[in-house]
């Protein structure tokens, strides 16, 4: 006789209530962005109705992210599965107030980007899907914002890496061809560590579901190979953060898209990166995390080091932009490895204000290059005379993005130099400070002092280049004005002839005898630092084994490999931390080896 369903008890398994409406706002978001997606793509060939349907879409879009920030706020997180399966079998979305935060400023930056395309992008690049690309990049981040599987995080990464890939060769020229060639390679070996360590994970634990994995991880900490976990995913997302070192790919792609599209990279795509460590490493794996305090700190220090030094070498003001985006990256990554609340909340509270102040920069970015006819910082002088508004404008955000009062990116900066300074990391604090200091050099250099000093000079040589003195019959006045031009010219003419000489010597070898030049130069730059990099390899590992020795020169080679395109003035500038770097860590092994006191922390082994 069969068993009658009723008396099956399925709340072990099901939710039996019914869902509440304003829980439907969970994955409303996700939802929409892809059914106006595919909308557009269904209207693809009438490119007027895109930004019809887009851009109220994205406005309502940003409503229901507000509905869902002040729902969380009232109420807590909230949990949707589904099929009504309760967790590990069905599959989760989860919201807690920092994923709502991070949802509501994606959306407005969205909204944003799509008022700004409508002057940016042509006929061209919304018949090639830009409107499109852009909903389902909205979906992608929605989704990693609000997930609660693992599995599927995975997933919505995916999906925003395909239709950045879109928007990034849209137009289809060469440089944006290159841009994605370099940007798709090491995010495609991230997606491809994190998917490994997903399959791992699952293997160990059984489950994706994020709550779940949590609590198994407490209860076995010692059966269970956090440390291989957690070291994969800090790669993974270390990656799509653009960390350093693996973070040369953001500076050489940046640059090459449309305006609005780097924009939106640099306010989103990163931002999900630190999101998705944040919400991995502190859920589920912390005591891990906090055995890699030391590591994430470096790294931290590394990538504002390398952001704010490359920003201070750049004269083209996207690729400036780019590299204070990785320095953004660098003081998020530092409150990740502080922990604690305030660490944790200063780098969430540093990652919302770089959304919103770093797109904002891109947009004015865009704006000036087209009122001084490009994008190079030497022609950009005079912009405050013709749009005086726009270059207060870019002031005030670089000034926040140097972490300057009373701007906004001043008060997430105090928050991660006090949790340092009360954790004991007197130096993480310091490096903070300087990042901040360097970054304050290279905007007031390169964007205050050529917007306002070489603008002022111009505008001098433009309004007495045409005054005329009040009596032009007499003989001084004709003298001063024809005096004047000819010693300039003259002068011109020797300098020239000077840089000629001195460039044929050069080139002849009499100036020069012994130096390189071409691609012996290169070789033999690129040699050395390769040596370099496998001698620091074997001081840190501490081991001077033969077998160490080639898997520093092969380890050496491939990054040296990857970052080969970039630009000299960078290395210029990093040489010399390359250096004192080697030699601090040779002097420490060598003082760790001599020390042979109990009390040393060196002598453990």
């Amino acid at each position: 006789m069969a068993v009658s369903s009723s008396s099956t008890d399925f709340s072990a398994a099901l939710v039996m209530t019914p869902t509440a409406l304003a829980d439907w706002l969970v994955i409303l978001p996700v939802a929409w962005c892809i059914l106006i997606g595919a909308v557009l793509m269904m209207v693809r060939r009438r490119v007027g109705a895109h930004a019809i349907l887009a851009i109220p879409a994205l406005g309502l879009l940003v409503a229901l992210n507000a509905a869902l920030l002040f729902h969380v706020a009232a109420n807590g997180p909230v949990t949707m599965v589904m099929g009504r399966w309760l967790p590990p079998f069905g599959i989760a979305f989860t919201v807690d107030l920092t994923g709502a935060l991070f949802a509501l400023a994606a959306g407005i930056v969205a909204l944003a980007g799509a008022i700004a395309a409508l002057d940016d992008v042509n006929d061209s690049g919304r018949r090639y899907g830009f409107y499109p690309f852009l909903m389902l990049l909205m979906a992608g981040v929605n989704g990693a914002f609000l997930t609660g599987d693992i599995f599927n995080l995975y997933v919505w990464f995916e999906v925003l890496l395909i239709s950045s890939f879109g928007l990034l060769v849209l137009g289809s020229e060469r440089g944006q061809i290159d841009g994605a060639v370099k940007y798709g390679f090491l995010n495609l070996m991230a997606t491809t560590l994190f998917l490994v360590a997903t399959g791992l994970l699952y293997g160990v634990f059984g489950t994706l579901n994020m709550a779940d994995i949590a609590l198994k991880a407490q209860a076995t900490p010692d059966r269970v190979p956090l440390m291989t976990l957690t070291g994969l995913f800090v790669l993974a997302f270390g990656m799509k953060a653009a960390a350093f070192p693996v973070n040369f790919w953001l500076p050489a792609s940046y640059h090459t898209p449309r305006l609005v599209v780097s924009a939106l990279f640099a306010g989103l795509l990163t931002k999900v990166g630190i999101y998705a460590l944040i919400r991995v490493g502190v859920m589920l794996f912390p005591v891990s995390l906090d055995r890699l305090t030391l590591v994430l700190s470096l790294i931290a220090v590394l990538t504002m080091l390398t952001g704010v030094f490359g920003a201070l070498a750049q004269t083209d003001i996207r690729r400036l932009l780019g590299f204070l985006v990785i320095s953004g990256i660098g003081a998020m990554l530092a409150g990740v490895a502080l922990g604690g609340p305030e660490g944790i909340g200063g780098a969430v509270f540093y990652a919302l204000h770089s959304i919103i102040v770093m797109t904002a920069l891109y947009f004015a970015a865009g704006l000036a290059a087209r009122a001084g006819g490009s994008s190079s910082l030497a022609a950009l002088g005079g912009i405050y005379r013709s749009h005086p508004l726009l270059a207060a404008l870019s002031l005030m955000l670089f000034f926040s993005v140097s972490g300057l009062p009373p701007f906004s990116g001043f008060w997430p900066k105090v928050m991660l130099v006090k949790a340092a300074l009360d954790g004991g990391a007197g130096w993480l604090a310091a490096s903070l400070l300087l990042a901040g200091f360097v970054t304050t050099i290279a905007t007031a250099r390169d964007l205050s002092a050529r917007l306002l000093a070489s603008g002022a000079r111009d505008a001098r040589r433009r309004d007495t280049r045409f005054d005329r003195p009040s009596r032009p019959h007499t003989l001084a006045a004709g003298r001063t004005d024809g005096i004047v031009p000819l010693c300039r010219s003259l002068s011109r003419a020797v300098a020239r002839a000077r840089a000629r000489r001195r460039s044929d010597a050069c080139r002849s070898g009499r100036l020069y005898p012994f130096r390189f030049s071409g691609r012996r130069y290169r070789t033999m730059k690129r040699t050395v630092t390769l040596l370099l990099m496998a001698c620091l390899w074997l001081a840190v590992t501490g081991s001077v084994s033969l077998l160490n020795l080639l898997l520093g020169l092969c380890i050496s080679a491939v990054s040296l490999w990857l970052v080969r395109e970039q630009v000299d003035p960078v290395w210029s500038t990093v040489r010399p931390l390359k250096l004192l770097l080697l030699c601090g860590l040779f002097l420490g092994n060598w003082r760790c080896r001599r020390s042979r006191s109990p009390s040393s922390s060196c002598s453990r082994r």
